[in-house]
């Protein structure tokens, strides 16, 4: 039986169930961006090394990457409804066994019971708005969404310092159950059964070669670790190659498959997964890269670095809405232009910033790149759902979900490397300290990547595509 994509009419309804979601949401991702803080506490409490507190973060990552291929067969197979039920729950159950955590080990398993809840509802909830949405409203839509989501990202360092004063790290754990307490509450009555349901058998054999992409991101991940064992890491590498291969070569060859690979023979959703990836290096590198300029360089504190971040997600929170509404009035190309431009003029400026060493105005240019991820990510991957049959949004959705979690990887790695490799060239080398020299040669490097993505936006069409199919 196949039931179709159901449109909510009522304001009231519709309001309800978007607030509701992106309440999950939002408390499912503030857990993430505000867990770091609480790392020196962990490993005092548990008596444990740095390298060993990253699993809470490099694990999490990884379970997430292998739920989210799955995510487009959740929701064609189970009602909406009982699927964010069972994802709340599970969040629940995770932040509840971290909660009583007796040992560092049992903390992990409830982060990775997390993730698994996290890896669903990320490219769920995007795919949901996508379907609930008409085309010329959809920008707004997910300009709302990424206010909601970037907010998260600047109060999350915030919310964890205060609670951190007051209470044990647990008491994070406690406000995340309490937040997933009034969304379970609310979903009675809130959220609906909106995704069209195709029932099909799920591809055990898919999602098994789905751990290809684990083995991509942990290798990325552990390249720039302080003693990479490269021969593990290159057969690791070569394995999950050939896993990814037989992934796709097995998507394209089914005819009910896991992951639908077809969303790439839209030229416009092709370009828009590339500016998403780029857009999402841009973020993630700035987050990387701008705490260690603040804490190594102008030789701030680790506390100090935290709260200069948060304007960048500031800008980046409020200016969603906006680039959303521009989406839907002049299109996609000169939104995800301007965007593109705020990047590259962000890591240009940054190239001579990191030698002015001055907090205000590397914070400035912080908010500059950040400004143009607003005008990017949240638009290109609207633009492309907008290019697609309804069927294959959550395909889409879930393909650049992925795409981009193994683009921001590469962009850490390669970034670290870069940081590395011309510190070490510079060192003891003209007046200008190495460090500093080390930030403005990667600057410099991701400041072509954000050429290129300006370029492949030039040949986006000038207005919004409509979906006429």
């Amino acid at each position: 039986m196949v039931t179709h994509d159901i449109q909510l009419t009522n304001g009231r309804q519709r309001t309800a169930f978007i607030g509701t979601l992106l309440l999950g949401t939002f408390g499912m991702s503030i857990s993430q961006s505000s867990l770091s803080t609480a790392y020196p506490t962990l490993m005092r409490e548990f008596a444990i090394p740095a390298s060993m507190v990253q699993w809470l973060t490099t694990g999490f990552m990884l379970v997430m990457c292998l739920l989210i291929p799955t995510s487009p067969w959740l929701l064609h197979n189970i009602p909406f409804k009982k699927l964010f039920v069972s994802v709340v729950l599970t969040f629940s159950a995770g932040t509840l066994l971290c909660v009583v955590a007796p040992t560092f080990w049992v903390l992990v398993l409830g982060r990775m019971l997390e993730a698994v809840a996290v890896g669903i509802i990320f490219p769920s909830y995007q795919t949901v708005l996508l379907i609930i949405t008409p085309v010329p409203g959809r920008g707004s839509v997910m300009g709302l969404a990424g206010l909601i989501m970037g907010s998260a990202l600047a109060v999350g360092p915030i919310v964890s310092g205060v609670v951190l004063n007051f209470t044990s790290w647990r008491g994070l754990f406690v406000l995340f159950l309490v937040v997933m307490a009034i969304v379970l509450l609310l979903t009675p009555w809130a959220i609906q059964d909106v995704v069209g349901q195709y029932p099909s058998e799920i591809d055990g054999l898919s999602v098994v070669l789905g751990l290809g992409f684990i083995g991509v991101l942990y290798v990325l991940t552990e390249s720039v670790s302080a003693d990479p064992q490269w021969g593990l890491l290159g057969g690791l590498l070569v394995a999950s190659v050939l896993a990814i291969a037989w992934f796709i070569y097995r998507q394209l060859h089914r005819d009910k498959p896991l992951l639908n690979l077809r969303v790439f023979t839209s030229g416009i959703y092709t370009k828009s997964v590339f500016l998403t990836g780029i857009s999402y290096i841009a973020l993630i590198v700035t987050t990387i890269l701008m705490p260690l300029y603040y804490q190594n360089v102008l030789g701030t504190s680790a506390l100090v670095s935290g709260l200069a971040m948060v304007p960048a997600a500031v800008v980046l929170a409020l200016l969603n809405p906006i680039s959303g509404r521009l989406l839907d009035r002049m299109g996609g190309k000169w939104v995800v232009l301007i965007g593109q431009s705020l990047i590259v003029v962000g890591m240009a400026a940054m190239i001579w910033a990191a030698s002015q060493r001055l907090l205000v105005l590397s914070i400035i240019m912080a908010a500059f790149i950040e400004s143009g991820n607003a005008f990017v990510m949240m638009p290109s991957v609207t633009m492309g759902a907008n290019d697609l049959p309804e069927d294959l949004v959550a395909h889409a959705t879930a393909v650049t979900t992925t795409a981009r979690q193994l683009f921001g990887s590469a962009g850490v790695a390669i970034a670290t490397a870069l940081l590395t490799l011309f510190t070490n060239q510079n060192a003891g080398l003209g007046k200008i300290p190495s460090q500093v020299v080390g930030f403005q040669w990667t600057f410099f490097i991701f400041a072509l990547v954000g050429v290129g993505g300006a370029l492949i936006a030039l040949t986006l069409p000038k207005g919004q595509v409509k979906n006429s199919r």
